[in-house]
């Protein structure tokens, strides 16, 4: 098992059209440098009770609330480094906790309940599935993200998520990036993460743009998703 990793910082969430990106990337560009990875592919498998516990609450916009996911850059073999991670999200100030370790190893603890290095973090994981003793791959979810960090302050970031999919079948990082849209086909999700406050020159572009914040979770809205299906399915039915 590899590093830990801890974050506390604000994630601020806006919808915008392809003209909003394009206007907000040209006005940022003096002030935003893009991330060293550059373009990305981010896959993860969220983990959650057959009832779907976690989903509900997280569309119910919660005071608090917390979700457990198994995330990779791409698709990976049994070898590849992955990331177990767990988001809480408490009064608008998101915490995330996780380790890495190679796919196989972080099956093996997720589903099979091996045993891995011990540490505060992984204590924390394991509180978590003693919590929710039922807990089973839910979905999968995938999307192309674009990061940027500021020039003057690496705790700025912004990041524009794209292409989000989700299935909830062949759940698996290993499996390829495939599945149904959850955005509209002119959408891109910006956020902004910070430690502080956002900086005048984003109000200024914000405003200037007229972009608005919003709640949304892109593994509540796939759940929606699998909530619709069954409707239409139980309609198709009788």
């Amino acid at each position: 098992m590899g590093d830990q990793v801890v974050f506390k910082r604000s994630e601020i969430k806006y919808l915008i059209s392809q003209e909003q990106y394009k206007h907000i990337r040209r006005e940022m560009a003096e002030h935003m440098k893009g991330d060293e990875f550059g373009r990305s592919n981010i896959c993860s498998i969220y983990f959650d009770t057959p009832d779907y516990l976690l989903a509900r609450r997280s569309i119910e916009k919660p005071v608090y609330k917390e979700k457990l996911r198994l995330r990779s850059y791409g698709t990976v073999l049994p070898e590849s480094k992955v990331f177990v991670e767990i988001k809480k999200k408490y009064d608008s100030v998101v915490y995330k906790r996780r380790i890495s370790m190679e796919y196989q190893e972080a099956a093996d603890y997720l589903l099979r309940g091996v045993e891995v290095k011990d540490s505060q973090i992984s204590h924390e994981i394991d509180f978590f599935l003693a919590r929710y003793s039922n807990l089973r791959p839910s979905v999968f979810l995938s999307y192309e993200r674009e990061a940027f960090y500021a020039a003057d302050d690496h705790e700025f970031r912004i990041t524009f998520d794209e292409n989000i999919l989700w299935r909830d079948y062949d759940i698996s990082l290993g499996k390829g990036i495939y599945g149904q849209p959850v955005l509209k086909k002119d959408q891109i999700l910006m956020e902004i993460k910070t430690g502080s406050s956002i900086p005048l020159w984003m109000t200024e572009i914000l405003s200037k743009y007229h972009i608005y914040k919003t709640s949304f979770s892109k593994y509540g809205n796939a759940y929606r998703r699998i909530c619709e299906r069954a409707r239409q399915d139980c309609q198709n039915a009788g």
